[in-house]
């Protein structure tokens, strides 16, 4: 247990900055209600940030910070300049890649590890009516996706011929020991959680290839039967990536553990949120062997910027996921009930169906994101 925690907060652009905003509301009210000391070094980043210096889309300095912080929190990126394109800076990336995909390859954040529960209450949104489409007992999976490398490998470019791009190329990078590291975290975490699928209680560890086409997807099923070998706990299960799309949203009830590369697995995370009431709900855990980043899966969406609607609760989840991640690297039993106390309120404050947000209810019965807030923090209060 340390004496103190460097926390570093990314809020990033449009509704990043106000949901990190209730991020650090939260560590606040923990720090207070447990006596844990967090110190919190709020970075500024992205694409307003690109478009006001015009050469970083982070300050000088910000990748050491990250680097020397005990957890990063993490708002989300993005942002339209004045043609109303999303900013790219001038080697081409989305102005906000430092914060984020630089954080995960620079500190290795090899695993993307993302939950999958139904919690009672919610209601799924779906062609404009809200009505409860999964049980929650039929949903509560992780998704683990390989975080580093793929088509998000960074390696690719555009050919021009005169003035006009011809052709592009994005090259898929997959090697064995990324592959092998991010297998293995999914079946540690299998194993740890020990309750298998909802429909039969098994564990097991699906990995999601389309390995009928393609190389890359051929070695990271051969090293998961190498990994697989020493899980003999764990039942292996193979699924192809465009039937998975199909079978995670009709068989939710199937799924245990899954694991799969990178973009596939940036896509199928997202699918997979409407099961948890949408991406106002979601939590990404970027997670290595040495350092760790919590955020929520939504964008920054700058059509509800400054418009207090925004859902806090997939922030505030993450903000939970990270004080557990502290708590037991550092055997801090504080920071491990803060997580609990955090998870407890979210699912009070959805299971009495009020305050929630317009995507989880609709604009008629919607409240604030600030009011769902309070709620969630002022339950977290009287819990600690």
């Amino acid at each position: 247990m340390k004496d103190a925690y460097d926390v570093v907060l990314l809020p990033g652009d449009g509704i990043g900055i106000e949901v990190a905003a209730e991020a650090r509301a939260m560590l606040e009210l923990v720090a207070a209600k447990t006596g844990a000391t967090l110190h919190i070094d709020e970075i500024t980043c992205g694409g307003r940030y690109y478009l006001e210096h015009g050469s970083r889309d982070w300050p000088e300095g910000a990748e050491e910070r990250c680097s020397a912080a005990d957890v990063i929190v993490l708002g989300a990126v993005g942002w339209a300049g004045p043609d109303g394109a999303p900013v790219t800076m001038a080697d081409g990336k989305m102005a906000g890649w430092s914060p984020v995909i630089g954080n995960r390859m620079r500190l290795d954040l090899y695993a993307n590890i993302r939950p999958v529960r139904c919690l009672p209450g919610i209601k799924h949104g779906i062609s404009g009516r809200f009505a409860e489409v999964w049980s929650p007992s039929k949903v509560d999976m992780i998704m683990v996706r390989e975080n580093t490398e793929g088509l998000y490998s960074g390696m690719g470019g555009m050919h021009t011929t005169g003035t006009q791009v011809t052709a592009a190329t994005d090259t898929r990078i997959i090697t064995r020991k990324a592959s092998e590291k991010v297998i293995r975290k999914a079946f540690e975490l299998s194993r740890a959680r020990g309750k298998g699928a909802p429909a039969d209680g098994k564990k097991r560890v699906t990995c999601i290839v389309k390995n009928n086409v393609l190389y890359g997807c051929k070695l990271f099923l051969e090293v998961y039967r190498e990994v697989a070998r020493d899980y003999p706990d764990i039942e292996q299960d193979v699924a192809i990536v465009d039937a998975f799309a199909m079978f995670v949203l009709t068989q939710p009830e199937k799924y245990d553990v899954c694991v799969t590369t990178n973009m596939f697995g940036d896509i199928l995370t997202d699918l997979a949120s409407v099961l948890q009431g949408g991406m106002g709900m979601a939590v990404g855990c970027n997670v290595g062997d040495d350092h760790a980043m919590f955020e929520p899966i939504h964008g920054s969406a700058p059509p509800l910027a400054g418009k207090d609607r925004a859902n806090p609760l997939a922030m505030l989840g993450a903000t939970a996921e990270a004080l557990g991640w502290l708590g037991h690297r550092h055997h801090d039993a504080r920071l491990i009930k803060a997580q609990a106390a955090i998870e407890q309120a979210i699912a009070g404050v959805v299971a009495a169906g009020a305050p929630l947000t317009a995507d989880l209810v609709g604009a008629d019965q919607a409240a604030p994101r600030s009011v769902v807030a309070k709620a969630v923090r002022d339950a977290v209060s009287a819990s600690l």
